[in-house]
């Protein structure tokens, strides 16, 4: 008997740690300065926070009308960059990227966001604070919005 019991134990622990590897998720997307790996000879990966980063970057930064097929994906905020600064535009400007983000960006909670005008860059610098969901840790991304015309 007491041999049955130590197996029961051993296996009750091996459920208890695959249930906890179980859930961790890894989210990965191609580093788009494509990089080459040493080891695999291939495009590197940027993995969790870094592909997060980037894409909360490349939401931003998208156009309405720049991805073929998907006219809906994209940001306004390369429209409001020629109107004056203001704390009108400031709002109007957060209001538009939280909206992007939490349409297409499903992995992620905003927290802040805040803007910065840059006078001698001729840009604006965007902050935001955001959480990746069922994790506490508040990330920060911080990017340069440029008028390019």
């Amino acid at each position: 008997m007491p041999l049955l019991r130590e197996v029961q134990t051993y296996w009750l622990t091996d459920i208890n740690i695959d249930m906890a590897t179980r859930n961790t998720r890894v989210f990965s997307d191609l580093n788009l300065l494509f990089t080459v790996n040493p080891v695999t000879a291939d495009v590197t990966k940027k993995t969790d926070e870094e592909a997060i980063k980037l894409s909360l970057k490349n939401l931003i930064c998208t156009r309405h009308f720049e991805r073929p097929f998907h006219p809906e994906i994209g940001c306004q905020i390369h429209g409001l960059l020629f109107e004056n600064f203001n704390p009108i535009t400031r709002q109007v400007m957060k209001k538009t990227i939280f909206d992007v983000v939490a349409k297409f960006e499903p992995r992620v909670t905003i927290l802040n966001v805040a803007l910065r005008e840059r006078i001698n860059n001729n840009d604006i610098s965007a902050e935001i604070t955001f959480k990746i969901n069922n994790s506490e840790k508040p990330i920060t991304l911080t990017t340069a919005i440029s008028r390019i015309r």
